[in-house]
C-alpha cells in the first residue's frame, strides 16, 4: 500500500509538472512566433509602400530626419521601419495578370533566390489562394494592383532558425528540469511518505494490539461462565474473576478514550497555572506506601514554586503513569529517583528506575507507542496495557512540552519531560 501511495505521488506530481511546463513552453513560443509573424507582416507591408525608395530600388534616398525612415499605410502615425533595418531586408516580387501568368518578378534584393525558383513560389502561392502566410522560409503577402496580383516575398530565414532554436532549447531545457525534478521528487517521496507509512503501520498495529488486549479478558470472561456452567459450587470465584476482566476491560477503555481525547486539541480543557511542586510531593507521597510494600523506596529532589501551564487533572494523570511505571517495572536494589527543576524557562521533570531486564536501544524508540512493552511478559505480571507512556507522552505534547526516554547502560530506565513555565 505504502509503495502504491509513493508510486501514486511520484506519478501525480510528474504528470502536474510536465502540464505546467508543457503550457508555459508552449506560451512562450507561440508568443515568440506570433512576434515573428508580426514583424514580419510589418516589413511587408511597409515594402510594398516602399519598394522603390528602398536602397537598390531604383530612387535616391537621402538620409537624415524623419526622411531616414519607411511608413506603412498608415502614414507616419502607423508601422515603420528604420533605413537599417530596409538594408537588412531580403524579398523579391512577382507579378502576375488576372489569368495567373506572370509578368514580372523583380530579384534585385535577393541573391539566394533565381527567376526560375521565384516563379515555382509565385505559383504555389497562387494555387493556395491566401494572402499571407510561409512558403518556406518566406513569408509572402499578395495585394492587387491595376488587375495584377503582386505578391511579395520576405527571406525569413533567420528569425525562423532563431525562433526554432529557441523552440529547442525551452524544449530541452524542460526535459532536463522534468529529470532533475523526477529525480528529487523520488528521493524525498520517501520522507514524504515516512509519516503516513508510520501512521498506517501504528494504526495496524494498535488495532492488532488493541484486539488482543480486548480478547484475552473475553476468553477468560468465557471460560469462567464456562465453569460456573459445568460447576455451579464454583460460582463465586468465577464471578470475581469475571468481575476482574471487566474492570480491566473498563479501564483499558477508560485510558483509551483519554489518550484520543488529548490527542483532540479542540478537546483539551483550559490551561492554568498548576503547581507541579506540590502535586509531584503528594505522588512520591502516595506512591511510596506501594514502593515500600514492594521492597523498594523513592528519593526526590523536587524544587518548590514551581508551575506549568497545563490541566491540574492533567499534570496528576501524567505523575501518577510515571510514577506507576517506574514502581512496577524497578528493581529494589536501588532506589526510584525524582527530580524536579527549574531548566531555563521551562520546569524538566525526570525519573528513572534500575530494570529487572536489560533494555534494548531499539526499545527506548517505541516505549511511548500504543500497546508497545519492552518486555511481553510484563502484561501477565503487572496487568498493564502498555499505553500508560502513551498517555503521558499525550499529556505532555498537550502541555507544549516534550517527553523522551533513555538508558544509560541498558540497566535503567529515565524519562525525562520538560514542561513549559
Amino acid at each position: 500500500m505504502i509503495k502504491r501511495l509513493k508510486t501514486k505521488f511520484i506519478t501525480l506530481a510528474m504528470i502536474s509538472l510536465t502540464l505546467l511546463l508543457a503550457a508555459i513552453v508552449a506560451g512562450m513560443n507561440i508568443i515568440n512566433y506570433n512576434e515573428v509573424v508580426r514583424d514580419a507582416d510589418v516589413r511587408l507591408e511597409v515594402i510594398e509602400e516602399n519598394q522603390e525608395r528602398f536602397p537598390g530600388g531604383g530612387m535616391p534616398f537621402e538620409r537624415g530626419g524623419r526622411e531616414d525612415m519607411f511608413f506603412g499605410k498608415g502614414g507616419k502615425g502607423g508601422r515603420f521601419m528604420t533605413m537599417d533595418e530596409a538594408e537588412e531586408s531580403r524579398f523579391f516580387t512577382v507579378t502576375c495578370d488576372s489569368n495567373g501568368k506572370i509578368v514580372q518578378t523583380k530579384m534585385d534584393r535577393i541573391a539566394a533566390v533565381d527567376s526560375s525558383e521565384a516563379e515555382d513560389y509565385a505559383s504555389k502561392v497562387l494555387s493556395q489562394a491566401v494572402d499571407h502566410g510561409f512558403i518556406g522560409e518566406f513569408r509572402y503577402s499578395v495585394i492587387s494592383q491595376d488587375e495584377q496580383d503582386v505578391i511579395t516575398f520576405l527571406d525569413c530565414g533567420r528569425v525562423l532558425d532563431s525562433y526554432r532554436d529557441f523552440l529547442r532549447a525551452s524544449i530541452l531545457m524542460s526535459l532536463a528540469g522534468l529529470l532533475l525534478v523526477f529525480g528529487i521528487i523520488t528521493y524525498f517521496a520517501g520522507r514524504i511518505v515516512k509519516p503516513v507509512a508510520e501512521s498506517y503501520e501504528k494504526q495496524r498495529r494498535f488495532i492488532t494490539d488493541a484486539g488482543h488486549e480486548i480478547k484475552t479478558p473475553l476468553a477468560i470472561i468465557k471460560a469462567n461462565l464456562d465453569v460456573i456452567e459445568l460447576d455451579p459450587e464454583s460460582t463465586d470465584e468465577s464471578l470475581k474473576e469475571i468481575g476482574n476482566q471487566v474492570d480491566r476491560l473498563a479501564g483499558l477503555t477508560s485510558d483509551l478514550v483519554y489518550l484520543s481525547k488529548m490527542e483532540e486539541a479542540d478537546t483539551r480543557p483550559i490551561a492554568a497555572d498548576v503547581p507541579i511542586s506540590e502535586l509531584a510531593e503528594e505522588a512520591v507521597t502516595s506512591f511510596g506506601a506501594l514502593a515500600k510494600d514492594n521492597g523498594k523506596s523513592i528519593e526526590s529532589n523536587i524544587e518548590p514554586m514551581l508551575n506549568v501551564k497545563a490541566d491540574v487533572k492533567e499534570i496528576e494523570k501524567l505523575l501518577s503513569i510515571l510514577m506507576e511505571n517506574a514502581v512496577k517495572y524497578s528493581t529494589t536494589d536501588e532506589p526510584i529517583r525524582l527530580s524536579l527543576r527549574r531548566d531555563g524557562k521551562n520546569n524538566l521533570l525526570e525519573i528513572s528506575n534500575k530494570t529487572r531486564e536489560q533494555i534494548n536501544k531499539e526499545d527506548i524508540g517505541h516505549v511511548f507507542d500504543r500497546f508497545y512493552r519492552m518486555d511481553e511478559s510484563r502484561n501477565s505480571e503487572t496487568g498493564g496495557y502498555g499505553i500508560g507512556l502513551s498517555m503521558a507522552n499525550a499529556i505532555v505534547t498537550a502541555c507544549g512540552g516534550k517527553i523522551t526516554a533513555e538508558t544509560s547502560d541498558g540497566t535503567d530506565f529515565i524519562v525525562k519531560a520538560i514542561l513549559p513555565s
